[in-house]
């Protein structure tokens, strides 16, 4: 046998101990795959985290998503109130579960708001929950009694205020959330000082605005909305860029003559951050089919929402560049809890 021969018996060798040195990576990677996979997910009921009281926008959104999520899923999916602490709460309560996917968050753009203003939280929420996919958005509207408030529009409101500093309350969903913000960078626009009310949530809010027990407040849409066509709340501008399809009269607040306005109310979806990829990557196509589905758009519609849906990665790009946004705006404000 000649040395060439040699040689190619040499390399086909070498050619054969790598083809199985990677027939044995792959069958590990796959025996590693199958040991995450989600096979036989889901096997019991999911709960679905709301870091708010029951009637506000979070649990109407969580609601609807939920009852769609179980006929796709075939498990029932339980909304769970876990409230208190501008939201914080029931976030913390999600990041700490186990990374089963068995434990949900419906989160929101109060969560990118609460890393700045809490001077200390129990979790990093970027980095201790998965983006799953975003649900909808929500417009905030500026409402005020309007049995108790005579303002027809936002100039008459400033007026009011300015004519007794820290007299008129507006309240919130809870401090550090957009609600609270909203507020302070009114304030600010305005040159006016409201006295801020925190609430739980938007359920108990809106009892004590329809009550006259706060004058005004800048939330979502959805749990006013029933409210603004009785007549018992005016809706004065929505603080939003653009109007809102279902208050297509209502001005923006720079239509109001008030500029740099331009904050929602997104909600989306969130796992512990070590919830299998595989899992996490279930739940986004089925909530993304769910989203753009005609009913779903439907119901949104009802509720003053637009649905959104997307990737992962949409809903963490969002999350990075709100945070970063809201940072700025808290430090303008001295906004700061312990």
């Amino acid at each position: 046998m000649n040395a060439s021969s040699n040689a190619r018996r040499r390399s086909s060798g070498r050619r054969a101990l790598l083809r199985a040195a990677a027939l044995a990576l792959g069958l590990g990677a796959a025996a590693l795959a199958f040991a995450q996979s989600p096979a036989g997910w889901p096997a019991k009921p999911i709960s679905l985290i709301v870091p708010f009281p029951a009637g506000g926008t979070t649990d109407v959104l969580a609601r609807a998503l939920a009852d769609k999520l179980s006929q796709s899923l075939g498990q029932p999916v339980v909304v769970e109130s876990r409230p208190g602490a501008g939201a914080t709460l029931g976030a913390d309560y999600v990041a700490k579960a186990k990374p089963d996917g068995y434990t949900l968050l419906m989160g929101a753009v109060h969560h990118t708001i609460a890393t700045s203003v809490y001077k200390k939280l129990p979790y990093d929420f970027q980095k201790d929950l998965a983006p799953v996919t975003l649900v909808a958005m929500v417009p905030n509207v500026l409402v005020v009694n309007a049995a108790s408030t005579p303002a027809k529009n936002v100039a008459e409101l400033v007026a009011l205020a300015k004519a007794a500093p820290e007299k008129l309350a507006y309240g919130s969903n809870g401090n550090g959330t957009a609600q609270h913000l909203i507020g302070t960078q009114f304030q600010a626009s305005t040159g006016t000082t409201l006295l801020h009310v925190p609430y739980k949530g938007s359920g108990p809010l809106t009892t004590d605005l329809l009550g006259g027990q706060v004058a005004m407040s800048f939330d979502t849409i959805t749990p006013v909305l029933q409210h603004i066509k009785s007549g018992k709340l005016r809706a004065l501008a929505v603080t939003t860029a653009r109007r809102s399809s279902v208050l297509p009269d209502v001005p923006t607040m720079e239509e109001a003559g008030f500029k740099g306005f331009d904050i929602g109310t997104w909600f989306g979806v969130l796992a512990p951050a070590a919830t299998p990829k595989e899992i996490v990557a279930r739940l986004n196509a089925e909530m993304v089919k769910i989203i753009h589905s005609p009913d779903f758009a439907q119901r949104m519609q009802a509720i003053g929402a637009e649905p959104l849906g997307g990737t992962q990665e949409e809903m963490a790009r969002r999350i990075r560049e709100e945070t970063a946004k809201f940072a700025k705006l808290v430090k303008e404000g001295g906004v700061a809890i312990e």
